[in-house]
Protein backbone atom coordinates (compact mmCIF):
# COMPACT_ATOMS: atom_id res chain seq x y z
CA UNK A 1 0.00 0.00 0.00
CA UNK A 2 1.22 3.75 -1.39
CA UNK A 3 1.26 6.08 1.40
CA UNK A 4 0.58 9.67 0.15
CA UNK A 5 3.20 12.65 0.18
CA UNK A 6 1.68 15.71 1.46
CA UNK A 7 2.44 19.00 -0.99
CA UNK A 8 4.44 21.73 -0.24
CA UNK A 9 8.16 19.56 -0.37
CA UNK A 10 11.10 21.90 -0.75
CA UNK A 11 14.37 20.72 -1.75
CA UNK A 12 16.75 19.54 1.04
CA UNK A 13 14.57 20.80 3.68
CA UNK A 14 11.63 18.58 3.39
CA UNK A 15 8.28 20.09 4.72
CA UNK A 16 10.01 22.00 7.33
CA UNK A 17 9.00 24.75 6.02
CA UNK A 18 5.91 25.02 5.48
CA UNK A 19 5.29 23.29 9.10
CA UNK A 20 7.03 26.11 10.42
CA UNK A 21 5.33 29.06 8.10
CA UNK A 22 1.67 27.25 8.64
CA UNK A 23 1.88 24.87 11.47
CA UNK A 24 -1.21 24.35 12.76
CA UNK A 25 -3.22 24.77 9.70
CA UNK A 26 -0.53 22.71 7.43
CA UNK A 27 -0.95 20.20 9.92
CA UNK A 28 -4.73 19.94 9.96
CA UNK A 29 -4.84 19.76 6.27
CA UNK A 30 -2.97 16.08 6.38
CA UNK A 31 -6.51 14.68 6.57
CA UNK A 32 -7.65 15.13 3.50
CA UNK A 33 -5.09 13.21 2.10
CA UNK A 34 -5.81 10.27 3.99
CA UNK A 35 -5.24 8.19 7.36
CA UNK A 36 -1.41 8.09 7.17
CA UNK A 37 0.53 10.76 5.42
CA UNK A 38 4.12 10.65 4.23
CA UNK A 39 5.66 13.90 5.30
CA UNK A 40 9.45 14.93 5.31
CA UNK A 41 11.34 16.54 8.02
CA UNK A 42 14.56 17.94 5.51
CA UNK A 43 15.44 14.83 4.29
CA UNK A 44 13.92 12.16 6.83
CA UNK A 45 10.53 10.89 6.25
CA UNK A 46 8.03 10.87 9.08
CA UNK A 47 4.42 9.19 8.20
CA UNK A 48 1.66 11.64 9.55
CA UNK A 49 -0.95 9.73 11.78
CA UNK A 50 -4.62 11.76 11.25
CA UNK A 51 -7.27 8.86 12.92
CA UNK A 52 -7.86 8.38 16.23
CA UNK A 53 -7.95 4.91 15.09
CA UNK A 54 -4.12 4.93 14.42
CA UNK A 55 -3.35 7.29 16.65
CA UNK A 56 -4.90 4.72 19.80
CA UNK A 57 -2.66 1.98 18.34
CA UNK A 58 0.50 4.05 18.21
CA UNK A 59 -0.19 5.20 21.94
CA UNK A 60 -1.55 2.52 23.59
CA UNK A 61 -2.38 -0.51 21.33
CA UNK A 62 0.83 -0.96 19.96
CA UNK A 63 3.15 1.31 22.36
CA UNK A 64 5.59 -0.88 23.31
CA UNK A 65 6.60 -1.18 19.50
CA UNK A 66 7.18 2.89 19.84
CA UNK A 67 9.86 4.77 21.35
CA UNK A 68 10.24 8.44 21.25
CA UNK A 69 11.31 9.95 17.79
CA UNK A 70 13.55 12.60 16.21
CA UNK A 71 11.58 15.26 18.03
CA UNK A 72 12.79 14.00 21.42
CA UNK A 73 15.92 13.74 19.90
CA UNK A 74 16.64 17.24 19.60
CA UNK A 75 15.89 17.84 23.26
CA UNK A 76 17.50 15.39 25.19
CA UNK A 77 20.91 16.81 25.10
CA UNK A 78 19.64 19.48 26.49
CA UNK A 79 16.88 19.08 29.10
CA UNK A 80 18.39 15.29 30.02
CA UNK A 81 16.40 12.02 29.51
CA UNK A 82 13.35 12.48 32.08
CA UNK A 83 10.21 10.59 31.67
CA UNK A 84 9.00 12.67 29.10
CA UNK A 85 12.09 11.67 26.92
CA UNK A 86 13.20 8.11 28.09
CA UNK A 87 12.66 4.87 26.48
CA UNK A 88 12.30 1.54 27.27
CA UNK A 89 13.32 -0.62 30.52
CA UNK A 90 14.25 3.04 31.80
CA UNK A 91 11.78 4.90 31.16
CA UNK A 92 9.34 1.88 32.99
CA UNK A 93 11.84 2.66 36.02
CA UNK A 94 11.70 6.29 36.19
CA UNK A 95 7.82 6.04 35.82
CA UNK A 96 7.37 3.59 39.06
CA UNK A 97 9.57 5.93 41.13
CA UNK A 98 7.83 8.79 40.44
CA UNK A 99 4.19 7.53 39.87
CA UNK A 100 3.93 7.45 43.97
CA UNK A 101 4.09 11.57 43.90
CA UNK A 102 1.15 12.02 42.17
CA UNK A 103 -1.01 9.39 43.71
CA UNK A 104 -4.65 10.57 44.66
CA UNK A 105 -4.03 11.14 48.16
CA UNK A 106 -0.69 12.94 47.56
CA UNK A 107 -1.86 15.47 45.09
CA UNK A 108 -4.47 16.29 47.67
CA UNK A 109 -1.82 17.46 49.94
CA UNK A 110 -1.26 19.91 47.15
CA UNK A 111 -4.99 21.63 46.97
CA UNK A 112 -4.28 24.05 49.61
CA UNK A 113 -0.73 25.13 48.78
CA UNK A 114 -2.59 25.72 45.09
CA UNK A 115 -5.66 27.70 46.73
CA UNK A 116 -3.41 29.80 48.65
CA UNK A 117 -1.05 30.54 45.55
CA UNK A 118 -4.42 31.56 43.67
CA UNK A 119 -5.19 34.04 46.61
CA UNK A 120 -1.81 35.56 46.95
CA UNK A 121 -2.03 36.45 43.32
CA UNK A 122 -5.54 37.86 43.13
CA UNK A 123 -4.84 39.69 46.27
CA UNK A 124 -2.50 41.94 44.21
CA UNK A 125 -5.17 42.49 41.75
CA UNK A 126 -7.33 46.34 42.08
CA UNK A 127 -10.76 47.07 40.62
CA UNK A 128 -10.50 48.08 37.03
CA UNK A 129 -6.37 47.81 36.84
CA UNK A 130 -5.58 45.68 33.81
CA UNK A 131 -3.83 42.19 33.95
CA UNK A 132 -1.81 40.35 31.31
CA UNK A 133 -3.84 37.76 32.74
CA UNK A 134 -1.08 35.05 30.37
CA UNK A 135 1.31 36.30 32.33
CA UNK A 136 -0.76 35.73 35.56
CA UNK A 137 -0.90 32.34 34.71
CA UNK A 138 2.48 31.88 34.02
CA UNK A 139 3.59 33.02 37.28
CA UNK A 140 0.87 31.05 39.41
CA UNK A 141 1.79 28.20 37.55
CA UNK A 142 5.35 28.32 38.52
CA UNK A 143 4.76 29.49 41.50
CA UNK A 144 1.95 26.01 41.99
CA UNK A 145 4.49 23.58 40.21
CA UNK A 146 7.69 25.09 41.79
CA UNK A 147 6.57 24.89 45.81
CA UNK A 148 5.19 21.20 45.13
CA UNK A 149 8.65 20.29 43.44
CA UNK A 150 10.88 22.42 46.35
CA UNK A 151 8.76 23.63 48.89
CA UNK A 152 8.16 26.89 49.56
CA UNK A 153 10.73 27.88 51.97
CA UNK A 154 13.84 26.10 50.43
CA UNK A 155 12.60 26.54 46.48
CA UNK A 156 12.70 30.28 46.05
CA UNK A 157 15.48 30.27 43.94
CA UNK A 158 14.23 27.82 41.92
CA UNK A 159 11.07 28.80 41.30
CA UNK A 160 12.31 32.11 40.32
CA UNK A 161 14.58 30.63 37.78
CA UNK A 162 12.51 28.71 36.15
CA UNK A 163 9.73 31.71 35.57
CA UNK A 164 12.46 33.10 33.97
CA UNK A 165 14.23 30.41 31.74
CA UNK A 166 11.48 27.51 31.58
CA UNK A 167 9.17 29.52 28.65
CA UNK A 168 12.45 30.05 26.69
CA UNK A 169 13.55 26.25 26.69
CA UNK A 170 9.91 25.24 25.77
CA UNK A 171 9.62 27.63 22.97
CA UNK A 172 13.36 27.85 21.65
CA UNK A 173 13.43 23.80 21.69
CA UNK A 174 10.22 23.58 19.66
CA UNK A 175 12.09 25.31 16.77
CA UNK A 176 15.48 23.55 16.81
CA UNK A 177 13.58 20.50 17.05
CA UNK A 178 11.88 21.12 13.88
CA UNK A 179 14.88 22.00 11.96
CA UNK A 180 17.70 21.10 10.30
CA UNK A 181 21.05 20.35 12.77
CA UNK A 182 23.13 23.09 11.42
CA UNK A 183 20.00 25.82 12.77
CA UNK A 184 21.29 24.81 16.19
CA UNK A 185 25.07 25.90 16.10
CA UNK A 186 24.04 29.10 14.39
CA UNK A 187 25.27 31.93 16.64
CA UNK A 188 21.68 33.93 16.55
CA UNK A 189 20.00 35.16 19.88
CA UNK A 190 17.18 32.53 20.40
CA UNK A 191 19.99 29.79 20.08
CA UNK A 192 21.89 32.13 23.10
CA UNK A 193 18.89 32.57 25.07
CA UNK A 194 18.07 28.64 24.75
CA UNK A 195 21.30 27.52 26.27
CA UNK A 196 21.49 30.50 28.78
CA UNK A 197 18.29 29.03 30.29
CA UNK A 198 19.64 25.83 29.82
CA UNK A 199 22.43 26.11 31.85
CA UNK A 200 21.26 28.29 34.68
CA UNK A 201 18.43 25.81 35.21
CA UNK A 202 20.57 22.88 35.49
CA UNK A 203 23.02 24.86 37.83
CA UNK A 204 20.14 25.74 40.87
CA UNK A 205 18.57 22.58 40.57
CA UNK A 206 21.50 20.44 40.94
CA UNK A 207 22.37 23.15 43.95
CA UNK A 208 18.96 22.04 45.67
CA UNK A 209 19.84 18.23 44.94
CA UNK A 210 23.22 19.00 47.02
CA UNK A 211 21.65 20.69 49.79
CA UNK A 212 19.13 17.95 49.95
CA UNK A 213 21.45 15.16 49.81
CA UNK A 214 23.48 16.85 52.63
CA UNK A 215 20.73 16.54 55.30
CA UNK A 216 18.59 13.41 53.71
CA UNK A 217 15.28 15.16 55.53
CA UNK A 218 11.62 14.82 54.03
CA UNK A 219 10.27 17.74 53.32
CA UNK A 220 7.43 16.65 52.08
CA UNK A 221 7.94 18.27 48.45
CA UNK A 222 8.60 15.81 45.11
CA UNK A 223 12.10 16.50 45.34
CA UNK A 224 12.42 14.74 48.57
CA UNK A 225 10.28 12.03 46.96
CA UNK A 226 12.09 11.79 44.22
CA UNK A 227 15.20 11.58 46.03
CA UNK A 228 14.34 9.08 48.47
CA UNK A 229 12.31 6.97 45.57
CA UNK A 230 14.34 3.14 45.51
CA UNK A 231 13.37 0.40 42.72
CA UNK A 232 12.73 -3.21 43.33
CA UNK A 233 16.51 -3.55 43.82
CA UNK A 234 16.79 -0.75 46.24
CA UNK A 235 18.42 1.73 44.04
CA UNK A 236 17.77 5.37 43.99
CA UNK A 237 18.18 7.49 41.10
CA UNK A 238 21.43 9.64 40.79
CA UNK A 239 21.86 13.57 41.01
CA UNK A 240 21.43 13.70 36.73
CA UNK A 241 18.75 11.45 37.00
CA UNK A 242 16.70 13.73 39.51
CA UNK A 243 17.88 17.03 37.97
CA UNK A 244 16.10 15.39 34.49
CA UNK A 245 12.89 14.59 36.13
CA UNK A 246 12.85 18.06 37.94
CA UNK A 247 13.46 19.49 34.76
CA UNK A 248 10.49 17.46 33.13
CA UNK A 249 8.01 18.19 35.72
CA UNK A 250 8.81 21.81 35.48
CA UNK A 251 8.41 22.12 31.61
CA UNK A 252 5.05 19.90 31.59
CA UNK A 253 3.65 21.27 34.21
CA UNK A 254 4.37 25.03 33.31
CA UNK A 255 3.06 24.36 29.89
CA UNK A 256 -0.27 22.67 30.28
CA UNK A 257 -1.83 24.76 33.36
CA UNK A 258 -0.46 28.13 32.39
CA UNK A 259 -1.53 28.07 28.55
CA UNK A 260 -4.74 26.26 29.64
CA UNK A 261 -5.81 28.78 31.76
CA UNK A 262 -4.99 32.35 30.35
CA UNK A 263 -7.18 30.74 27.61
CA UNK A 264 -9.75 29.38 29.51
CA UNK A 265 -10.52 33.21 30.84
CA UNK A 266 -10.14 34.34 27.37
CA UNK A 267 -12.84 31.76 26.42
CA UNK A 268 -15.50 32.37 29.15
CA UNK A 269 -15.36 36.02 28.63
CA UNK A 270 -16.02 35.64 24.99
CA UNK A 271 -18.72 33.45 25.96
CA UNK A 272 -21.37 35.09 28.23
CA UNK A 273 -23.50 31.71 29.14
CA UNK A 274 -20.98 29.83 29.80
CA UNK A 275 -19.61 32.37 32.50
CA UNK A 276 -23.01 32.78 33.66
CA UNK A 277 -23.65 28.85 34.15
CA UNK A 278 -19.91 28.50 35.68
CA UNK A 279 -20.51 31.48 38.17
CA UNK A 280 -23.71 29.61 39.16
CA UNK A 281 -22.38 26.06 39.65
CA UNK A 282 -19.09 27.49 41.95
CA UNK A 283 -21.59 30.00 43.65
CA UNK A 284 -23.94 26.83 44.83
CA UNK A 285 -21.54 24.45 45.54
CA UNK A 286 -19.14 26.72 47.81
CA UNK A 287 -21.49 28.89 49.13
CA UNK A 288 -18.69 31.89 49.83
CA UNK A 289 -15.77 29.71 51.40
CA UNK A 290 -13.01 28.81 49.72
CA UNK A 291 -12.82 25.58 47.60
CA UNK A 292 -11.20 22.36 49.01
CA UNK A 293 -10.09 19.09 47.44
CA UNK A 294 -13.54 17.55 48.03
CA UNK A 295 -15.50 20.33 45.98
CA UNK A 296 -14.03 19.58 42.73
CA UNK A 297 -16.10 16.63 41.93
CA UNK A 298 -19.03 18.68 42.75
CA UNK A 299 -18.34 21.02 39.85
CA UNK A 300 -18.95 18.99 36.78
CA UNK A 301 -19.59 22.15 34.51
CA UNK A 302 -16.60 23.82 35.74
CA UNK A 303 -14.68 20.45 34.65
CA UNK A 304 -16.44 20.39 31.06
CA UNK A 305 -14.95 23.89 30.18
CA UNK A 306 -11.67 22.75 31.29
CA UNK A 307 -11.86 19.97 29.31
CA UNK A 308 -13.13 22.14 26.01
CA UNK A 309 -10.32 24.46 26.80
CA UNK A 310 -7.87 21.43 26.75
CA UNK A 311 -9.33 20.50 23.37
CA UNK A 312 -8.95 23.61 21.75
CA UNK A 313 -5.69 24.70 23.06
CA UNK A 314 -3.92 21.54 23.43
CA UNK A 315 0.05 20.91 21.87
CA UNK A 316 0.72 21.00 18.74
CA UNK A 317 2.84 17.35 17.38
CA UNK A 318 3.80 13.97 19.25
CA UNK A 319 6.72 12.66 17.56
CA UNK A 320 7.31 8.48 17.89
CA UNK A 321 9.97 5.96 16.23
CA UNK A 322 9.21 2.50 15.49
CA UNK A 323 11.74 0.00 17.50
CA UNK A 324 10.44 -2.81 15.83
CA UNK A 325 8.78 -4.05 12.24
CA UNK A 326 4.87 -2.56 13.06
CA UNK A 327 2.04 -2.62 10.59
CA UNK A 328 -0.32 0.46 10.73
CA UNK A 329 -2.35 1.45 8.69
CA UNK A 330 -1.70 -1.55 6.76
CA UNK A 331 1.32 -0.60 5.80
CA UNK A 332 4.50 -2.23 7.37
CA UNK A 333 7.07 0.37 8.85
CA UNK A 334 10.76 -0.78 9.54
CA UNK A 335 12.24 -0.61 12.80
CA UNK A 336 13.60 3.36 12.94
CA UNK A 337 10.66 5.01 11.24
CA UNK A 338 9.60 8.35 12.17
CA UNK A 339 5.42 8.60 13.16
CA UNK A 340 4.30 11.76 13.84
CA UNK A 341 0.53 12.80 15.71
CA UNK A 342 -1.48 16.19 15.86
CA UNK A 343 -3.35 16.87 18.90
CA UNK A 344 -4.39 19.69 17.26
CA UNK A 345 -5.33 18.11 14.15
CA UNK A 346 -7.14 15.68 16.00
CA UNK A 347 -8.94 18.06 17.88
CA UNK A 348 -10.05 20.11 15.54
CA UNK A 349 -11.17 17.75 13.33
CA UNK A 350 -15.08 18.17 12.34
CA UNK A 351 -15.42 14.29 12.09
CA UNK A 352 -15.75 13.72 15.92
CA UNK A 353 -15.85 17.61 17.44
CA UNK A 354 -18.63 19.38 15.61
CA UNK A 355 -18.00 23.19 15.40
CA UNK A 356 -14.88 22.58 15.99
CA UNK A 357 -13.99 26.16 16.15
CA UNK A 358 -16.94 26.94 18.54
CA UNK A 359 -15.80 26.64 22.35
CA UNK A 360 -18.56 24.39 23.66
CA UNK A 361 -18.41 22.76 27.06
CA UNK A 362 -21.57 20.61 26.54
CA UNK A 363 -19.56 19.07 24.06
CA UNK A 364 -18.44 17.17 27.16
CA UNK A 365 -21.72 16.32 28.90
CA UNK A 366 -22.04 12.86 29.95
CA UNK A 367 -24.71 12.35 26.91
CA UNK A 368 -22.28 13.44 24.60
CA UNK A 369 -18.93 12.84 25.30
CA UNK A 370 -19.63 9.13 25.10
CA UNK A 371 -20.04 9.84 20.93
CA UNK A 372 -15.85 10.75 20.94
CA UNK A 373 -13.60 7.61 19.89
CA UNK A 374 -10.82 7.03 21.63
CA UNK A 375 -7.77 8.54 20.26
CA UNK A 376 -9.32 11.67 19.06
CA UNK A 377 -9.06 13.39 22.56
CA UNK A 378 -5.55 13.46 23.47
CA UNK A 379 -4.98 16.66 25.66
CA UNK A 380 -2.28 14.95 27.75
CA UNK A 381 -1.18 11.76 25.60
CA UNK A 382 -2.61 8.62 26.12
CA UNK A 383 -1.18 5.22 27.29
CA UNK A 384 1.77 3.99 29.38
CA UNK A 385 3.18 7.68 28.34
CA UNK A 386 0.21 9.57 29.30
CA UNK A 387 1.23 12.51 31.66
CA UNK A 388 2.25 11.25 34.52
CA UNK A 389 1.01 14.41 36.27
CA UNK A 390 -2.45 15.00 34.46
CA UNK A 391 -4.18 14.75 37.39
CA UNK A 392 -2.03 17.16 38.85
CA UNK A 393 -2.73 19.71 36.57
CA UNK A 394 -6.38 19.16 36.41
CA UNK A 395 -6.60 19.82 39.91
CA UNK A 396 -4.64 23.09 39.25
CA UNK A 397 -6.97 24.35 36.97
CA UNK A 398 -10.24 23.44 39.02
CA UNK A 399 -8.74 25.03 41.96
CA UNK A 400 -7.64 28.50 40.27
CA UNK A 401 -10.93 28.74 37.93
CA UNK A 402 -13.06 28.17 41.49
CA UNK A 403 -11.01 30.71 43.51
CA UNK A 404 -11.04 33.19 40.59
CA UNK A 405 -14.30 33.27 39.61
CA UNK A 406 -15.78 33.25 43.29
CA UNK A 407 -14.95 36.49 43.58
CA UNK A 408 -13.33 38.22 40.03
CA UNK A 409 -14.75 38.27 36.52
CA UNK A 410 -12.20 39.21 33.55
CA UNK A 411 -13.25 41.22 30.93
CA UNK A 412 -11.56 42.09 27.58
CA UNK A 413 -10.02 45.50 27.57
CA UNK A 414 -11.52 47.45 24.33
CA UNK A 415 -8.42 48.55 21.68
CA UNK A 416 -6.14 45.48 22.87
CA UNK A 417 -6.71 42.63 21.02
CA UNK A 418 -4.99 39.00 21.87
CA UNK A 419 -1.78 38.40 20.17
CA UNK A 420 -1.26 35.33 19.39
CA UNK A 421 2.57 33.06 18.76
CA UNK A 422 2.70 29.93 17.43
CA UNK A 423 5.58 27.30 18.40
CA UNK A 424 4.56 24.26 20.69
CA UNK A 425 0.96 25.16 21.09
CA UNK A 426 -0.85 28.68 21.00
CA UNK A 427 0.58 31.33 23.05
CA UNK A 428 -1.13 34.40 24.13
CA UNK A 429 1.70 36.49 23.46
CA UNK A 430 -0.40 39.48 24.98
CA UNK A 431 -3.96 38.86 27.24
CA UNK A 432 -4.88 41.52 28.19
CA UNK A 433 -8.21 41.53 31.00
CA UNK A 434 -9.60 43.83 33.23
CA UNK A 435 -9.77 42.38 36.86
CA UNK A 436 -13.88 43.51 37.94
CA UNK A 437 -15.12 42.39 41.17
CA UNK A 438 -17.98 40.32 41.48
CA UNK A 439 -21.16 41.82 42.77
Amino acid sequence: MSVPVAPGQWPVLGHSPAMLRRRFAFTSSLREHGDMVKVYLGPVPMYFVTSPELTHQVLVTDAASFEKGAMFDKFRPFVGNGLVMSNGAFHLRQRRLIQPAFHRGRIARYAETMRESVSDLTDSWREGRTREVNEDMQALAVTIVGAALFGTRFGQAAIAEARESIPIVIKQGMIRALSPAFVDKLLVRGNRRFDRAVTRMRAVVLELIADWRATGTDRGDLLSMLLMARDEGGEGMTDQQVHDEVITLLSAGIETSALALAWLFHEIAQNPEVERRLHEEIDGALDGRPVTFEDVPALPYTQQVIKETLRMYPIWILMRRTDREVELGGVRLAPGTEVTISPHALHFDPRFFAEPDRFDPDRWAPERAGDIPRGAFIPFGAGTRQCVGNTFAQLEMAITVATVAAKWRLVPVPGKPVRVKYTSTAYPARLSMMAVPRG
